[in-house]
């Protein structure tokens, strides 16, 4: 018998390509709610990707335990790291009705709902702008954590510190900086 998803979990599906740390910020958001006393889950789903081709990964967090170990497949949460993947991949699969898309892109909410026809709340932030200002690299899956914390709050913001600087050490205070401004400058769609 497959595990059901247990009540009061929050599951998150991550696009992203090859190479842009997609599956290195769900291990981020993991650490900094197991940090904070919850429960979670971070995984890829890999084949044979490489560099810039589209990738998938995972989070579950709750405050009970967690039992099921397949992939996300309706998600609560969606964060798109490279807007130019609504062009060929499906991000809204599965979306529920109170689902929210969160996007890196330099487009206004209402342009992306138009141009893709989505219906759930988005989130967006200029991600590749405040990383290549801040880190100096077009990698922003660590910017984009801002946009996550701010819209959903389903961690701290300085629960990222300590995940932050146990993988990226002396960088990681950069990547602090790009995700603190990333969440000062994310918009936000009202419910």
């Amino acid at each position: 018998m497959i595990p059901e998803k247990t009540e009061g979990t929050v599951e998150i599906r991550w696009h992203g390509r090859g190479g842009q740390g997609a599956v290195t910020s769900a291990e981020l958001v993991a650490h900094a709610a197991i940090g904070e006393g919850k429960f979670a889950q971070a995984f890829p789903s890999f084949g044979p990707e490489r560099r810039g081709a589209p990738v998938l990964a995972f989070n579950r967090i709750s405050d009970k335990q967690i039992r099921i170990r397949s992939a996300v497949e309706n998600p609560d949460i969606v964060l798109v790291l490279d807007p130019r993947l609504l062009d060929y991949v499906d991000v809204k699969a599965g979306l529920k009705e109170d689902s929210i898309v969160l996007l890196n892109t330099k487009k206004s909410i209402n342009d992306i709902k138009s141009q893709y026809e989505i219906t759930n709340r988005v989130g967006v932030v200029n991600a590749t702008s405040i990383a290549l200002a801040t880190i100096k690299l077009n990698i922003v899956n660590t910017t984009i954590l801002g946009l996550l914390v701010k819209a959903t709050g389903i961690i701290k913001l300085e629960s990222l510190e300590a995940p932050l600087k146990n993988r990226f050490g002396v960088a990681a205070e950069r990547n602090l900086i790009a995700c603190k401004r990333a969440y000062q400058e994310s918009l936000i769609e009202e419910k």
